[in-house]
């Protein structure tokens, strides 16, 4: 069955905001309880090392970094698929009943690495309830699958529409799940 509640894709280049969309909506959704995830670049000495993720509830950890070393490898970075899908893809299975939105920041290589995310990712998207992603704009597997799933806004961000586009948002989520703006 087709879910009815909004999907909500965000995509575009590096540095287009897709985080600071992501993360200006949610503080727009007080009232809304949120369960997921973003990704922040770490930096030293103005050079990018690897990727955090943070939950919403402020919990973080690595994603990628420069100094892990095993199997789990995107370009340059070595990936902790089993920290992120304990921290992380663990919370949101927990999640599914109780949060009214859940989202994902990012549907990328690295997260993909993880075989439970993308189930998660799977399960999330057919569930009835809304969900907000950012996603690459590159890639296979599920990067390309979820921009063609039935009933997905793809919406691209550039630095230009992204704060008509977070307005627009918070309203849809707004009123899926309170009925009203």
């Amino acid at each position: 069955m087709l879910s009815t509640a909004p999907k909500i894709l965000l995509t575009g280049f590096p540095g287009c905001g897709k985080t600071t969309a992501v993360m200006r909506i949610c503080s727009g959704l007080k009232n809304m309880r949120l369960a997921g995830f973003y990704t922040e670049e770490i930096r030293h000495n103005d050079t990018r090392r690897g990727f955090r993720w943070k939950r919403l509830d402020g919990i973080e950890g690595v994603l990628a970094h420069v100094d892990i070393k095993g199997k789990y490898r995107v370009g340059r970075y070595g990936v902790d698929v089993a920290g992120f899908e304990r921290d992380v893809v663990g919370v949101l299975d927990a999640e599914r009943r109780e949060s009214q939105l859940f989202v994902i920041d990012e549907i990328g290589k690295m997260e993909c690495l993880s075989q439970k995310f993308v189930d998660v990712v799977g399960w999330l998207f057919a569930c009835d309830k809304p969900v907000l992603a950012t996603v690459a704009r590159k890639g296979a597997g599920l990067i390309t699958e979820v921009k063609t799933w039935p009933g997905i806004s793809l919406i691209t961000l550039t630095e230009k529409t992204r704060d008509s586009v977070i307005d627009e948002i918070i309203k849809i989520l707004h009123v899926s799940q309170y009925g009203k703006e």
